[in-house]
Parts: C-alpha cells; structure tokens; sequence
C-alpha cells in the first residue's frame, strides 16, 4: 500500500497532547537508556547481517500451537518460526526454548499467552479493575498475575485491552476500562506497569477504534472523526507507551472503511511517527488473511504485501509472511528493506525483554513468584472494591441483626468457577468459596441463612424449583437473589441485541417481588445491563462483576457490612438497549432535552441513562463543598489548582471517588456536556472532612481539530465536583487568550 498526500499529515511533526491528570500513584514510567538502545541497535545490525532471508521471515512468523507439535519444534530450529503463542504448558515450553537455542542463530522466541486477569488465581475480570477506580491497585494485580504466569516460561501477555467502548453490547467491553479516555488511560499504563513488573513484555491491544464497532457487532467496522479518535481513543495507548510498552496489537476491524490490518496510516504515520512508538506491532489472530474478507487484498500474497508495508511486523497464525514473503522478495514485489525493518523492530525488543543472555539491559529473570496467599490478598481487595452498590432504599444493606432471616436464592450462591468469564489463558483454576458457604460463616449469631437454588444452572437458563424459592422468600425476612449473566455471551465473539437477563431470572425476580420480601439483588456480569424492570422490584442492587476466586468471600463481607462498597462504574448503565451507544460525555444537541416533542430525546423512553458514569453508593454518605480556584484565569501555557472539601457525614467509615469533571462552554466546535478531568479515591471517618486537590493545566482542556492537531481555546469552562457524572457542586474559570 503506497502512501499519498494529505491533510491528515500535516500534523505529524507536532508534539503529542500530554495526559490528563489521573491523579492516582502508580508506580513511574521507565525511561529509555540511550546507551543501551545505542547499543542494542548495534547487535541487531549485527545479527541481521547474519541472516538468511528464510531466518529474517521466520522473525516475523507467529503461530499458535497445534498439535501434534514436532512439526512447530522443528521449524524453530529451522529458523523458520520465532515466536510462538498459546503454549501454556511449562514442558511444552521448554520443549520450544530448548528449539530456539538448538538453531543456527540461537535467536529466542516470544512466547505469548492471553493472561489477561487470571491464570491460576483468577482476579475479577478487567472492568471490575476500572470500577475500583484505583489504577494501583490494578498495577499491583497485573503484577500478581504477570508473576504466576511467568514462572512457567511465557514472556508476553496479550494484555492489557484498552479499547474504549460506549456500546455494551459488545462483548468485548468485559476486558476493558469502560467508555471514558481519562480513566481507559490511568488502567492502560497501570497494567502495562504491572505486567511488567511481574516478568511480562506486554501487548497493549487493540490500535485503534476496535471498541466502537457499528451495532455493537464484534469484527464490524468503525466510524471514527480524525478528532474524536484523538480525543477519545488514542489516549489510552499514549499512556501505554509511555509506561513502556514492548509491543501493540493492531485491531481487526476498518476504521473509516480501511482495515487497520493495512493500514498504514494509522499503524506508521500515526502509531510510530506521531506517537512515537519504537516497540513492534503484531497483527491480531488471522488478521491478515482476513484482508481478503475485507475486500482490500485479491488473495494471501497480496494481503502479506500489504499488511507488511503497513508496518505490521509479526504475522500472527495468519501463515501469510511464511508463505509468500519469501517468493514476494525475489519477484521484486517486496524490497528487503521493509523485511529488515520489520526484523529489526522483532529483535531490538527481543533485546529489550533480556531474551538474549547477552541483552544489553541484562538477561531477563523472572520474579520469584509471590506465593498462593499474596496473590488471593491482592485478588480479595480488588473483588472487595470493584463491587458497585447501584441503589440501597431504606438502607436494607448491610445485612445485619435486625434483618432477621435471610433468603440466598439462586444457583450461582453454589458455584466457584463454572460461570464467571477467565479468559483463554491459564491451568487448573484454585479452589473459590462459594456464596452459601461465606454468607453462612459471616452472619451474626442467631441468625438464620436459608437457600434455594431456585435456577437448573449457575446462569438461570432454566428453573429447577421456582415455587420453593418462592416459599424460602416468603419465609424470610430479607431475600438476596444472585443472577448472572450468561458466562458465553461476554468476550470475544459474543455481542448482544438485547442487554437483559438470560433465561428464565426475569421471571423469578418478577416472582419474588411479589412475594413481598425486600429483595436485594446481586448481579454477576461483564457489561452493563438494562436494568429498569429490575430497578423497580429490587430494594437493591449490588454490581458484582465477575469477581474470580476471591470473589464470593469479599461479597460476602460487603453483603454483611464487614467492607463498605465503594466502586463506581466506568460505564454508563442504559434504561434500555435503545439509547446504546451512550455516554455520560455526549454532544450538545441544539434542541436539550425538555420533554417537549421536538427536542432531544425519545418518545418511549427518557433521554437519561438508569445509572450515569461513576455513580456508585456506599454504606455512609458525603457531602461536597467548597469548591475553590487558586486563580480566575489561566495562560494557555499555565496550570491552576482546583480543591473541594468532601465530609463523611454518615455514622460509618468509608471510601470516596471523588470525580472533577469540566464543560468548555464556547468554543469553535460543539464540545462535550463534560469530561473527566481527575480522580481520587480517599477514605474518611465518621465526620470526618478532607480538602481534596486538583491540578489541570491548559493543556489538559485542548481538544483535537479535524486534522488531528491539539487546541487550547481561551473562554470559560464550567467546573463540576461530586461522586459521579451527575456532580451538581459547580464553579468556574477562564483560559485566557494570548
């Protein structure tokens, strides 16, 4: 694919926008050392000098295990293949280190893996990470799970996925931060730290716009302005580079009708030159082939020509560079500068990741792993503050003494790890405590825990016994009801026209309402759900993901009271599945809603969504005041400090978001209603006030124009502080022109 003049170009020697403030402590972005990167290249050249052209395509050859496997093993002694993923046993992986060594060159392979979350502890699924709304805290998990992965011989996860996406129904929202930039950001390079961190190069997935599909269909296309992929969907991976970054996943999808696949535009110009991204970037799973299904390459050949001048490097179980490279090269359809290039990138992060004993930045070592328990205490904490307390009425939780006898309903109180989603990586999974048996070993003394398992599997697909937990819960004096969402509609593959509840757990919420017990209602799930009908019979509802081995005992300990609830969600949670796509950062519309026929809105529903952006309750309550500026005005160049005082003003301790969010109310373009702008997570005693402080700079509030330049408007920005989206404390300041 040749590249032509254009607009879009105009913009490429510009500086990146910085990051906005998350706001939160992980730990710092490495820095390059010139002098190993000098001399890095040097051995490279070096190497490459030494190769055949059969061993360079080999470099960029990537396929995933198949057995019977000896045909694999010989290629990599062959030269043939240099990297290998989905090779999960720590024989099989030795099996092929050992293959790397025996061949002419000794060059070692990256071996890669989808630990994503989990590989034997599981974690709660990544979007419940986003929800705790503490990127350390996701750092230190990635590291858990980096540590427990890398002990076997795997060197590279196919994560973190920081895709953002305001559609739920596609499936893929479950391994992601949710809908906003600022927060996709903060998780993106928290992960990548933490992966790192636990003996892991990282695959920070998926460049660009894979998350916006049209209709929420997994693989479909995507429409996306040159501003607001710049705004809304390039900067996580800014944030991933900057936190070090090895590698990147190019996306499968078009992005205004040209597959990122063969792209070079964005995966050259935009990736490399503007972002400034020296690692290597690999096709996703048979991507290439998958050229042809778009329409943009006649056959395998063309797909490989193409997909290597756009600067894909490693042909990922697509068999396209290992196929047709090599007649490509000698037909004098391919020069070998764009092969050597390519191998370049493979080895210098080969160089990078310490694979070679003799890499510059020292041999890789593996981190001595953590230990079963470390990793369960890092996992109970994320589970403990990723659940979201959607609504509370009467305060019917915590459970506590004087809510009597209580009814578990449901299958999913007795299951461990047969419905949550784990992803592809990883063995045998540790043992989980179920619902029943941590809510039974929680309650207070004389009180009574009765159950029925009221659904014939985990994700209420059908009934076992309605009727006998229909009579449990008139027998109680408080009900708790688990559903789940469906395990195999979350992930890849899995999109949704409709986001309500699988199989028959409609009907028996519908049914148990009726029966007239306060019913709280706690929901295992990795999207977010239409909710209305359940919102009306429920006295509360408690998000609780999919929250992994650890996951039931902390439910537990938050159902009783043991640990207050303080996540908020990274999505916005739709009254029905037609306001999707939907976000709390929307356009202005020239006719706001009113009620009135012709402004925004629909006729058979209401504009606003069931629960906003970052809404999430706690066990005690906060007051916002005082909202303050160090100065009426900032210089385009200048910065200003922004602070709130935030008061516990319940009786019990607890854990607060607090959320600064920013309106630009003139400009030269429509700009958003608002725009996360920072976040911290504080903890406050019983009456206990705390000033919380924001720095923004000019910087923070530009915006990108329709050439993709960054721009920093003077006027007024309207300031918003407070738990979620819906903040009402406001205040005010200016930029001022030049």
């Amino acid at each position: 694919m040749r590249r032509g003049p254009s607009l879009f170009f105009t913009f490429l020697a510009l500086a990146v926008l910085p990051a906005p403030p998350a706001l939160s402590t992980p730990s710092p972005s490495p820095t390059p050392d010139r002098a190993i990167e000098a001399e890095i290249e040097a051995k490279v050249a070096a190497l490459l000098v030494q190769m055949t052209l059969r061993e360079k395509i080999g470099q960029l050859n990537f396929p995933s295990l198949a057995f019977p496997y000896e045909a694999q093993i010989e290629g990599v002694r062959e030269g043939r293949i240099g990297n290998m993923l989905n090779v999960v046993d720590p024989r099989h992986l030795a099996e092929f280190k050992a293959a790397g060594r025996a061949s002419r060159l000794k060059i070692p392979l990256i071996l890669a893996l989808d630990a994503i979350h989990s590989f034997h502890i599981a974690f709660p699924t990544p979007i419940a990470w986003a929800a705790t709304w503490r990127p350390a805290l996701a750092e230190q998990a990635a590291e858990m799970v980096a540590l427990e992965t890398a002990q076997g011989g795997v060197n590279l996860t196919f994560a973190p996925m920081i895709d953002i996406s305001r559609d739920p129904r596609w499936g893929r929202v479950i391994e992601g931060a949710g809908e906003d930039a600022l927060l996709g950001a903060a998780f993106a390079g928290a992960r990548v730290k933490g992966y790192r961190k636990g003996g892991l190069a990282t695959a920070a997935k998926h460049f660009v716009g894979y998350g916006a599909p049209e209709g929420g269909r997994d693989y479909n296309g995507a429409q996306i302005s040159l501003s607001e992929l710049f705004d809304r969907y390039i900067p996580p991976f800014e944030a991933a580079i900057a936190a070090g970054t090895d590698t990147i996943m190019a996306s499968f999808n078009t992005v205004n009708g040209v597959p990122v696949t063969a792209n070079r535009r964005l995966i050259t110009d935009v990736l490399r030159d503007r972002l400034g991204f020296r690692g290597l970037v690999m096709s996703d799973f048979v991507a290439i082939p998958e050229l042809i299904n778009h329409g943009v390459a006649a056959d395998l050949e063309d797909a490989a020509r193409k997909a290597l001048n756009a600067g894909i490097d490693l042909d990922m179980a697509g068999r396209a560079y290992d196929r047709y490279l090599e007649t490509a090269v000698e037909a004098g359809l391919v020069p070998i500068s764009e092969i050597d290039t390519a191998v370049r990138r493979v080895l210098a992060v080969k160089y990078r990741m310490g694979l070679f004993d003799d890499s510059p930045g020292g041999a890789r070592r593996v981190p001595p792993p953590a230990g079963e328990a470390a990793v369960r205490r890092v996992a109970r904490e994320m589970a403990r503050e990723s659940f979201v307390l959607l609504k509370n009425s009467g305060a019917t939780l915590p459970i506590t003494a004087q809510s009597g006898t209580v009814a578990l309903i449901g299958a999913a109180a007795l299951a461990t790890n047969d419905h949550s989603w784990y992803g592809p990586a990883g063995l045998e999974k540790a043992a989980t405590e179920t619902l029943r048996d941590a809510l039974a070993a929680r309650l207070g003394k004389g009180q009574t825990l009765l159950f029925a398992e009221a659904f014939a599997d985990p994700c209420g697909l059908s009934f076992k016994d309605k009727e006998g937990a229909i009579a449990t819960a008139r027998a109680a004096d408080l009900v708790v009801l688990v559903v789940a969402e469906d395990c195999t509609v979350s992930g890849e593959g899995v999109s949704r026209a409709d986001l309500g509840f699988s199989g028959v757990q409609s009907e028996m919420i519908a049914a148990l309402a009726e029966a007239g017990t306060p019913v709280v209602l706690v929901i295992e799930t990795g999207r977010p759900l239409a909710l209305a009908d359940a919102n009306e019979r429920s006295a509360a509802i408690l998000i609780a993901w999919h929250p992994g081995t650890e996951g039931r005992t902390a439910l537990a300990e938050v159902l009783t009271g043991a640990i207050a609830p303080s996540g908020k969600l990274p999505m916005t949670f739709p009254r029905s599945v037609g306001q999707v796509p939907i976000s709390y950062s929307d356009l202005p519309t020239s006719r706001p809603s009113t009620g009135d026929r012709y402004t925004t809105g629909y006729v058979d529903e209401k504009p606003t969504p069931l629960y906003p952006f970052g809404h999430g309750l706690s066990y005690t309550s906060f007051v916002y005041s005082k909202l303050a500026f160090s100065a009426p005005t900032l210089k385009r160049d200048g910065k200003i400090d922004i602070r709130v005082d935030v008061t516990n003003t319940g009786a019990r301790a607890g854990q607060e978001v607090v959320q600064l969010y920013t309106r630009q109310l003139v400009a030269s373009r429509s700009r958003p209603m608002r725009e996360l702008k920072g976040f911290q997570k504080i903890a406050l005693k019983p009456g206990q006030t705390r000033t919380v402080r924001f720095t923004l700079k000019a910087s923070d509030l530009a915006y990108h124009d329709d050439d993709g330049r960054p721009v920093i408007e003077p006027g007024k920005f309207r300031v918003f502080a407070g738990g979620s989206s819906a903040a009402d404390l406001e205040g005010e300041f200016a930029v001022a022109g030049d």
